[in-house]
């Protein structure tokens, strides 16, 4: 099977000329970004999106441009460079800017995305009564008439591909529901997003809101139907299946099923669902190149600091492993007794299978040649600095696997900008004596800092010093090691999670729910303390580059979300 169908409909906004293609929207930047700790910068919204574009992505929310001056200059550059570069399929995504119902959120998202060949703005307000009732505090009355002037209002500034977003769609009063889709449709909507808000519904139950919105709302034949699923009960990937095949033909997805409290609908469980079983559901397909999941997938974990779980559907570690002696038994026999996807089909290659195996003696061409059939490109600053690292690591270890060339790779490119590095760090620590660290970071400028601390552990005594180095009060939040390969020379993966103390409430960045902001990263490395300090001093350097943009930082109010 090909990666791509053997055609993508050309794009018109408010309809699809093939009934059983299904646009894929992708939210990761904007509603996966809304995961606690999750947050990026501008350069690795850049990155992802360019990523999603490599994957066909039909539309591409590359998040909220009002929300703040940071999202706004990363929408805009998206528009500009992404959403005007066109691949060699002749595909070229729609880069959408996220809006509530207001003229400001609406000016600034226009402001954004008008540069892209396809630009869209998505507006959106909630139409449940408890939304109404507890949080708008507005009639429906009131809602109505906003949802209707704000649609026609985007539609005014010369944008032509309008989403309207109904929040909380699968808990209104579906008459009402009907009356607001068909007021924005008459407004000049080109998209009506469902939003399963809260997770609430059932898969049949959100399929059969599909189904209802479609047989009832005035125009709906006249717009395309589109899907927003929350995971709160586990059902979303199910849920926006159903959607689809009850007639929606946009679904909003994120990378790694990232977003929200418990996430959004799984980007790679939806597209490989309709890969594999599309046929099932009257011959559904998207326009989605597979083959670049893995890489997608492996960035947005890095990028956000939030790991797969082994477990998870298609992406997870285990997905494509098998332990059991029946099950390996099958495998050897035929590979389709125990796999119904191929890894290849989502770019995953086993070390078995390449045919290079690379350990001290490689050179820079085979390392080069290696990375690109994992599917990274790197120039040659970056390839530079990751051959010194494989061969400081092949003094080591004999041979290195896919998943330890993987790791060292993204430990170099995925990091937030620099602040602080680490120059050296020594530690000591025994049965009977107080274990104790001396750190160097070196600083922006190159000015090397040095400390040392006592501690409960290594570790410990090593964060204390970082903290007297670089003077910010911050919390642990969660802290875990994982391997990412086997034997006592293995790859570890180390993730810490902070947010800083002790902030003043009128100088407090939120994420919604008047909480402290919390960052993480992830560091790789057969070395566990050295990996666990630069994983920590990596969260400082996001956590000090969100504060230097708290000048332009918004009130709760601009950080609300949608569905």
């Amino acid at each position: 099977m090909e990666c791509y169908p053997a055609h993508r409909p050309v794009y018109i906004p408010n309809r699809i000329t093939d009934p059983n293609y299904i646009r894929i929207s992708d939210t990761t930047l904007r509603d996966g970004e809304q995961s606690p700790g999750a947050a990026m910068n501008g350069k690795q919204k850049l990155d992802i999106a360019r990523q999603l574009a490599k994957l066909g992505v039909d539309v591409i929310e590359a998040g909220f441009p009002a929300s703040n001056k940071t999202d706004f200059e990363a929408v805009t550059v998206i528009a500009k460079e992404v959403g005007n570069t066109i691949d060699e399929n002749g595909h070229v995504p729609v880069i959408c800017g996220f809006a509530r119902c207001n003229r400001d959120d609406i000016d600034k998202a226009w402001e954004a995305v008008k540069w892209a060949k396809r630009p869209r703005i998505l507006t959106f307000i909630a139409t449940s009564e408890i939304h109404l009732k507890y949080k708008l505090r507005k009639t429906r009355e009131e809602v109505l008439e906003i949802a209707r002037e704000m649609v026609a209002y985007a539609r005014s500034l010369g944008c032509e591909d309008v989403q309207f977003g109904g929040e909380d769609a699968a808990r209104a009063e579906k008459e009402f529901l009907y009356q607001v889709l068909g007021e924005v449709i008459r407004a000049g909507a080109t998209t009506v997003g469902i939003g399963d808000t809260v997770g609430n519904l059932l898969p049949t139950e959100f399929g059969e809101l599909i189904a209802d919105v479609k047989a009832n709302t005035p125009g709906i034949d006249n717009v395309i139907i589109s899907t927003h699923c929350h995971n709160d009960l586990g059902q979303a990937s199910s849920s926006t299946i159903l959607g689809a095949s009850a007639g929606a033909r946009q679904l909003e997805v994120t990378i790694n099923g990232i977003g929200e409290r418990a996430g959004n609908a799984s980007f790679e469980e939806v597209v490989m669902t309709l890969r594999c079983r599309g046929g099932k559901l009257g011959g559904l397909y998207t326009g989605i190149n597979t083959k670049h999941i893995v890489m997608t997938s492996n960035m947005v974990a890095k990028y956000t600091g939030l790991m797969v779980q082994p477990h998870k559907a298609i992406v997870g570690a285990n997905a494509f492993a098998h332990e059991s002696g029946v099950h390996q038994d099958g495998m050897l026999k035929h590979r389709s007794t125990y796999e119904i996807i191929s890894p290849e089909d989502i770019g995953l290659s086993r070390s078995n299978e390449l045919g290079l195996v690379l350990g001290k003696l490689s050179g820079r061409h085979a390392l080069r040649s290696y990375l690109s059939k994992l599917g990274y490109e790197l120039d040659e600053e970056e390839l530079n600095d990751v051959f010194q690292r494989f061969k400081a690591v092949t003094d080591k270890k004999k041979h290195l696997s896919d998943d330890d060339i993987v790791a060292l790779v993204s430990d170099k490119i995925f990091q937030p900008q620099v602040c602080w590095s680490l120059g050296d760090i020594q530690v000591t620590c025994g049965t009977f004596g107080v274990s104790t660290a001396t750190v160097k970071l070196v600083d922006f400028d190159g000015v090397e800092h040095v400390a040392s601390s006592v501690g409960k552990s290594v570790l410990d005594a090593s964060y204390k010093a970082i903290g007297h180095i670089v003077k910010l009060p911050v919390t642990i939040c969660d802290y875990s090691i994982t391997p990412v390969t086997t034997g006592i020379d293995a790859v570890t993966s180390t993730r810490v999670v902070i947010q800083e103390q002790k902030r003043q409430i009128s100088d407090q960045a939120t994420n919604g729910l008047n909480s402290p902001t919390t960052f993480s990263e992830t560091s790789e490395g057969m070395d566990i303390v050295v990996s666990s300090v630069l994983a920590y001093v990596s969260a400082i350097n996001k956590m000090i580059s969100f504060k230097n943009r708290t000048a332009t930082q918004v009130s709760k109010e601009s950080m609300q979300v949608f569905p």
